[in-house]
């Protein structure tokens, strides 16, 4: 046990439930001065929830908690915030019609002598901590304009704009590329050497092991141990994550027929500032996978196919028809499904419940001419089952569900629509490393049937582990298409830095 003037947070007997049904019981943890800790376990393990006792966001059904030696009873998010416990969400928390610096600030405005707002003084510490991100974000651009990535960007240095004791990090690596990890990283460590101490939450086992001092694991909202990170493998991670061997984390790689009919082909596809001269094809039964860095237009190509975005030049051809759609509706109708990187943007409704969520793109196949409520459920049932999604009932509000069991939903409502083409983009967003194996033997398993996807990835261990073709795309051009020999890690980032191409 750590000497008390070296402990900065310690739980004791932990518990929170909800509606009588136990979320957490007894965690007792101590987190001492300057050091990362990581807290990992599945999705519904009780990571979030042991956030948000700690955050002030929800109260603690028994059990105590104390910050700085003193007992942390009844605490607002705002009152941790001005304690030093700082927490960076694993769902954005920034206003879209705000710009950059004002959501950094937001809650804690500069101001002058005079009280007003000092927007010269936010700005100008706005840039400062974005150039120590080493993001390129303009700190006057409106937020609702960026990117994930550039949103997640936003968000760490949110939390660097207030004197911080304790922060608390959730996935904030899940849609960021290795350069930018690399700097996240950089970062943590000057924090960790400044006295900070940091909670690390993550699926990816390998981060955990590269940045955490120490290791705590958590599995269906218990305590399981707390160790010093040179003490654990990543497989011993994973197996006391899930209380047993994993099996292979990648499925094997599925490869089209030489005579696989084409169905899709993109030709000199241009979108004004954002893609420009796009040309691939994809097969049937193929995986196509999309690699890149942030801004390099993997999304918007995905969105342009999705007829979100509209093109100005080029064809696209689906199973050999015009296939330029202007709709989503367009595109769904025609077969093509679409999982977006933006979970609770645009993927789900959280205040609905899950089986709603599961039938909003398809509706229309249960209404006869009313919604057959008992058809919804049978096939909510069955996409519980199918995905494993931890659920109290058919009615639970998807704000009430872990985020990777959200993305689970989100991938069963795109399932639902029957698609010809599926477009995965950040699939295992949030998603622990059972379920990541679970969703990549699903895509396995569904271009086994003839379904063609394409795998748009900030993970490189992603695409190479799925993938026998990898697209790289760079400034809104295709930089190349590996494939063979080429398909390796650096010859992705020689082609997504411009190293090559």
């Amino acid at each position: 046990m750590a000497p008390m003037s070296d402990v900065i947070l310690e739980t004791t007997n932990l518990a929170k439930s909800y509606s009588g049904v136990p979320v957490l019981t007894g965690i007792s943890i101590q987190v001492r001065k300057g050091v990362v800790l990581g807290i990992i376990g599945e999705n519904g393990a009780g990571k979030s929830t042991f956030i948000k006792c700690l955050n002030g966001m929800t109260e603690p059904s028994s059990g105590e908690i104390r910050f700085m030696g003193q007992a942390w009873g009844n605490c607002s998010v705002a009152g941790a915030i001005a304690e030093g416990l700082v927490t960076i969400p694993q769902e954005f928390n920034l206003v879209n019609d705000l710009n950059v610096y004002e959501n950094l600030f937001l809650g804690h405005e500069l101001r002058t002598p005079l009280g007003l707002l000092d927007r010269r003084r936010m700005r100008r510490r706005a840039a400062e901590l974005l150039a120590e991100l080493e993001a390129d974000i303009p700190p006057d651009q409106l937020v609702g304009s960026l990117g994930v990535a550039e949103k997640q960007m936003v968000e760490i240095a949110k939390a660097l704009t207030s004197p911080c004791r304790l922060l608390i990090m959730d996935e904030p690596t899940t849609v960021l590329n290795q350069n930018e990890v690399a700097t996240l990283f950089k970062v943590m460590r000057r924090l960790k050497e400044s006295g900070v101490s940091i909670l690390y939450i993550s699926h990816k086992l390998k981060e955990v092991k590269t940045i955490c001092d120490e290791v705590v694991v958590l599995r269906d909202g218990q305590f399981i141990s707390h160790d010093p990170i040179d003490a654990l493998d990543e497989a011993e991670m994973a197996r006391r994550m899930v209380g047993r061997e994993l099996h292979q984390m990648f499925p094997p790689k599925v490869s089209p027929a030489p005579d696989a009919q084409v169905v899709l082909d993109v030709r000199h596809l241009t979108v004004p500032g954002v893609l420009e001269d796009v040309t691939f094809s994809l097969r049937q039964g193929e995986i196509l996978g999309f690699a890149g860095l942030v801004g390099s237009g993997r999304t918007e190509l995905a969105e342009t196919l999705y007829g979100i975005r509209k093109a100005t030049a080029g064809t696209v051809e689906f199973f050999g028809r015009p296939g330029r759609f202007s709709s989503p509706q367009e595109a769904l109708k025609a077969g093509l499904a679409y999982l977006s990187e933006d979970r609770q943007g645009t993927g789900i409704l959280t205040e609905f419940p899950l089986a709603a969520n599961v039938t909003l793109a398809s509706l229309k196949a249960y209404c006869h001419p009313f919604i057959r409520k008992k058809e919804e459920a049978a096939k909510a049932e069955s996409y519980i089952e199918k995905f494993r999604i931890k659920t109290d009932s058919l009615q639970t509000q998807l704000k009430n569900l872990s985020g990777g069991n959200q993305q689970k939903v989100s991938i069963a409502k795109n399932l639902d629509t029957s698609p010809r083409l599926f477009i995965f983009d950040e699939p295992t967003r949030g998603i622990d490393i059972n379920a990541k194996s679970e969703v990549y033997a699903f895509i396995r398993e569904l271009v086994s049937t003839g379904v063609s996807c394409i795998l748009i990835s900030s993970d490189l261990e992603e695409v190479l582990g799925l993938c026998e073709r990898i697209a790289v795309m760079r400034g809104g051009r295709l930089a190349g298409i590996l494939e063979g020999e080429k398909l390796t890690d650096e010859e992705i980032m020689y082609l997504a830095t411009g190293v090559k191409g």
